[in-house]
């Protein structure tokens, strides 16, 4: 029957691997016209002493790329800039609810307290104050946006490349620019409402640094997480709440009372808990500086089922803490893993099957109701909301938080796979989760969510990842399982499975994963082509100048760096720098071998 399993979810993976790659193959070639085809993120630029920022990257790919250049925008530290800009738009808000008060018959002009939430201070006029404060503000937006204008410092070695064709920006986008691997690198720009500004800033070797120390807290925060989920629910007991609060004792030890805390209290108290984990998970994300939304959603979803492996799947199936479980990991021979585990897989049967339909059940029953956003509605509409502004942002619904939804539905997958032969009878509650999740959330993307980024499926080649380790793990644990009944000698048979499924991932990898990451030159040709046949007057300079500025420069009231405006005006002339690093030398016959102006 493991075998049957296994290539079971062969079959079904390999043909939704391919009928999701020819969905996002469709998807891309018949997609309308969006910046992110032409244009190519260009990080760590190395420092030129002869040219600014700006002026290098338009040299280096006017030589390297000079019959498919077109336009390019550096990338601003505009993160204080865009700070005060947040900070603008609360007060203007403010100033907007005051005077709409003053406005709706009050004769007498609304005060306000200048202190901590207006709870106390000096008591000043609520309109010229506001008034005051915004111009204020507005002096030092003005100071810190020419600032970042002028200053050298503010440009980051980080820009956005566009071209004159989809081909163009392919090739750039894969293949290696330099003889030096960690100089020009290229990738795919995001498309521009799912660039994540505030990474930008972030040097190259900062980025490095960053991502091991994120490693080593991401690694703490699993196994030290058990600590606050602990003592949270050691309160969450009889004995716990009594020590606390003696005088409820009476009420404690009534049946009814008693009953819900032994039964429902600890579940709920770690689950008020973890609502605070996805948060902290995609902050560690950030701090890594990945540069796209999709992105950081796509690594904080790792890091949660990671966890949710570790947490929720072995620390409920290893009895002891997460810190006992590591100190026997480490002192016991790596064969005796899954034995170890596989024991105790059987006894865990009952707690899964309520677990799926407490949390799993009832999670997508919640999710249709979506009762927490219904609350927080109205509390935000009772104590935050002042002007339509603030009732449009507390309206809406936001988006899937594919960073947390997917991970979990990910670990129902794993509890099948473990459970599948050990224990069938836990699959039909498994098929009605999936059933009630595929209605759900069918109904919810659809009429409910807003798309705040368009990947393409990208998210797919993780999923499938996180599957094939999940069946790896279940076909370990059963031979460990094995081994501990007195059927030693059928455990043999169950090496070949492991090995198969590796290979069956690397088959996947190798046929489908790079229609993920790359974009085929075929294509894109082919677009290119009836692109120029259908609109030969497209003027793609016009159309890509605003795509990737800064958001803080795209507002009527701000002005956008002249630099931009500059660029925008001056012809590409590849020959106008004179930078020694990326101008070709010259021959030992006195002529340039290669020269700018041959080229």
């Amino acid at each position: 029957m493991a075998y049957v399993f296994a290539f079971w979810t062969y079959y079904t993976l390999y043909r939704e691997y391919k009928i999701i790659t020819s969905m996002r193959l469709h998807f891309i070639a018949s997609e309308n016209r969006r910046p992110d085809q032409f244009t190519v993120l260009v990080r760590n630029v190395p420092p030129d002493p002869d040219e600014s920022v700006s002026e290098h990257v338009e040299h280096f790919f006017s030589v390297n790329h000079h019959d498919h250049y077109l336009t390019h925008q550096v990338a601003y530290n505009a993160n204080k800039l865009a700070s005060l800009v947040d900070k603008k738009k609360s007060l203007q808000n403010w100033l907007v609810y005051y005077e709409n008060k003053h406005i709706r018959g009050n004769t007498k002009r609304p005060t306000m307290k200048t202190g901590f939430w207006g709870l106390w201070g000096k008591t000043v006029d609520a309109i010229r104050y506001y008034t005051s404060e915004i111009e204020k503000l507005s002096k030092e937006e003005a100071a810190e946006r020419e600032r970042v204008v002028t200053d050298p410092k503010a440009i980051m070695p980080v820009a956005f490349v566009s071209f004159k064709s989809r081909w163009g920006a392919a090739v750039c986008a894969q293949t290696q620019q330099s003889s030096n691997p960690t100089l020009w690198l290229t990738e795919w720009a995001p498309e521009p409402r799912d660039v994540y500004w505030s990474n930008l800033a972030i040097p190259f070797v900062e980025i490095t640094i960053r991502r091991l120390i994120m490693a080593v807290v991401l690694f703490f925060l699993i196994f030290f997480f058990i600590i606050p989920i602990a003592f949270v629910q050691s309160l969450a007991n009889i004995e716990g709440i009594e020590k606390v609060v003696p005088f409820l004792r009476p009420i404690i030890e009534m049946k009814v009372i008693k009953s819900f805390i032994q039964g429902f209290l600890p579940g709920i108290a770690l689950k008020l808990f973890l609502i605070f984990l996805p948060s902290i998970l995609m902050t560690i994300s950030k701090i890594e500086g990945f540069p796209a939304l999709s992105t950081l959603e796509r690594k904080s979803a790792s890091k949660y089922y990671l966890f949710l492996f570790v947490n929720v799947f072995l620390g409920s199936v290893i009895t002891g803490t997460a810190f006992q479980q590591l100190n026997n990991f480490l002192h016991q021979p790596a064969n005796k893993i899954p034995e170890t585990v596989g024991e105790s897989i059987p006894m865990k049967a009952t707690f899964f099957m309520s677990f799926i339909m407490v949390d799993g059940w009832a999670g997508i029953a919640a999710e249709i109701l979506r009762i927490k956003p219904f609350i927080v509605f109205h509390l935000k509409n009772t104590f935050l909301v002042k002007t339509e502004q603030d009732r449009e942002q507390a309206m809406d619904p936001g988006s899937l938080n594919f960073a947390s939804s997917e991970p979990r539905i990910q670990l129902y997958f794993l509890l099948g796979f473990v459970y599948s032969v050990v224990t069938p009878i836990l699959l039909p509650f498994i098929i009605v989760f999936f059933s009630f999740s595929y209605l759900v959330f069918r109904h919810q993307i659809i009429n409910v969510y807003n798309q705040e980024y368009e990947s393409g499926a990208a998210f797919w080649p993780d999923v499938h990842g996180r599957l094939i380790a999940a069946m790896i793990v279940s076909q370990l644990l059963l031979m460990g399982l094995m081994s501990t009944k007195h059927a030693s000698q059928s455990t043999p048979l169950l090496l070949i499975l492991p090995v198969l499924t590796i290979w069956f991932h690397l088959f996947c990898k190798r046929r489908f994963e790079a229609a993920f990451v790359k974009f085929p030159l075929q294509d894109a040709m082919v677009k290119d082509t009836l692109e120029r046949a259908t609109e030969p007057n497209l003027n793609l300079r016009d159309y890509l100048k605003d795509a990737y500025v800064h958001p803080v420069f795209r507002s009527e009231e701000i002005e956008r760096p002249a630099a931009i405006d500059e660029e925008e005006k001056s012809p590409l002339v590849p020959t106008k720098r004179t930078s020694r690093r990326s101008t070709p030398r010259e021959s030992k016959y006195g002529s340039e071998v290669g020269s700018e102006v041959d080229i």
